[in-house]
């Protein structure tokens, strides 16, 4: 039995081979029928959307019935850049026949603004891009491998535009009032980033993250400042800026890991807040003092500690850690246990709240793809420029 060859277009059935021919640009079926399909999405919902504001407005009419809003073909084509490739989409366009002036309406798409020619998804690659040592110029290549085609609106130009724009944001956002902010808990850390274009002393930077979370369960970035991850004069210029500008209510309980600069200094601006020490440095801190024959072991042990579903069984597990590992390693039990109740204060929280609670986890997930671009690059171009665009990523990803 011989296989019939069909083109793409034609249906596939019994035992049909079907042939495709030669993908442009390197780009796979797959990702040709995704873009095809998004842009059939986003033009039907820029169609309901039009169809929605006519039925709105349909009783605005003339004297004869006839209906004074109404479409009026379309916009000329325009391209959007999007996670899903470069759409090609025509925005239909409304017309208020209406003789006065003041008496028409006007049509504003909130699905596609006017002058909108990438997509928030993209935007928010441009920083992470940067900080992998992206340069400038080289933007459009980088962001291909995504889109598939170029991106002629990203180029030098546009990252310059950017940066400066991203630059006011962030410091309109760093002197903004906090009166009315109110945190149930806060975390804190800080990562270690490269810098380019600084000189030898100034190419390794350390920037400062606190995070809260409101009583409605909403979290927040609430700084990120240049400074020293251990120092307490560092942390302290954050904190006392942040009650300068409203933040005087304090939270009831800070995370972070035991080594921040950040404990001196908050118990001096909140002195009543608590404190819990994060699990997920306390976890390698003890395990780095320990062989990694044993560490296996020693990490189900630790896990049984900060699992245990009430603080009596998280003690028991907290024994027979020690049983286990105090005598033949004592650095690692010394490391666990200088810490004991710190780590244990998530108890008196609710339940619900615990996994929230025992690590820097909120932040974390935000570091570790900023983590990774570092390991594998010569990092950004200036510290000024590394701060805006960690602070661009950071609050992108707490809004995800």
């Amino acid at each position: 039995m011989t296989n019939k060859i069909l083109d793409a277009s034609e249906p596939v059935g019994g035992n049909e081979v079907l042939k495709f021919g030669p993908v442009e640009n390197a780009r796979s079926v797959l990702d040709q029928i995704i873009q095809d399909g998004a842009r059939r999405m986003l033009q039907a919902a820029l169609e309901n959307e039009v169809e929605a504001f006519l039925e709105r407005h349909s009783n605005k009419v003339d004297d004869e019935g006839r209906r004074q809003v109404v479409r009026n073909g379309y916009l000329p084509s325009r391209e959007l850049v999007t996670g899903a490739g470069t759409l090609e989409i025509q925005q239909p366009r409304v017309r208020d026949k209406s003789p006065e002036a003041d008496d028409r309406v006007r049509f504003s798409s909130s699905i596609l603004p006017p002058y909108l020619r990438r997509s928030k998804a993209i935007d928010e690659l441009i920083p992470w891009h940067y900080l992998k040592g992206i340069a400038t110029g080289d933007f459009s290549e980088a962001l291909q491998s995504l889109t598939g085609a170029p991106v002629d609106s990203v180029n030098a130009s546009t990252i310059v535009r950017l940066k400066k724009a991203w630059s006011k944001e962030y410091e309109t956002w760093s002197s903004r009032d906090l009166s009315e902010r109110r945190y149930a808990y806060i975390w804190a850390d800080g990562i270690h980033v490269n810098v380019r274009l600084e000189d030898q002393e100034n190419q390794r930077q350390c920037l400062l993250f606190l995070m809260g979370a409101t009583a409605e369960g909403e979290k927040e970035l609430i700084a990120v400042r240049d400074g020293y991850r251990e120092s307490e004069s560092s942390w302290m210029e954050l904190l006392s800026d942040l009650k300068s500008r409203g933040l005087t209510v304090e939270p009831q309980l800070a995370i972070g890991d035991g080594a921040l600069g950040f404990w001196a200094a908050v118990r001096k601006v909140f002195s009543k807040i608590r404190e819990q020490r994060c699990w997920f440095h306390k976890s390698g801190n003890v395990l780095n003092n320990l062989p990694k024959s044993a560490q296996p072991r020693a990490k189900e042990a630790l896990h049984e500690i900060w699992m245990a579903e009430t603080r009596e069984n998280a003690y028991k597990a907290f024994d027979r850690f020690g049983e286990m590992y105090k005598a033949k390693y004592p650095k690692a039990w010394e490391c666990l246990s200088k810490d004991k109740e710190e780590l244990l204060v998530f108890y008196d929280f609710p339940a619900e709240h615990w996994k929230h609670l025992r690590t820097t986890s909120p932040i974390e997930s935000t570091f570790s793809t900023i983590r990774l671009g570092h390991r594998k690059t010569k990092g950004s171009g200036t510290r000024q420029a590394s701060l805006v665009m960690m602070f661009k990523l950071a609050e992108a990803a707490v809004k995800k």
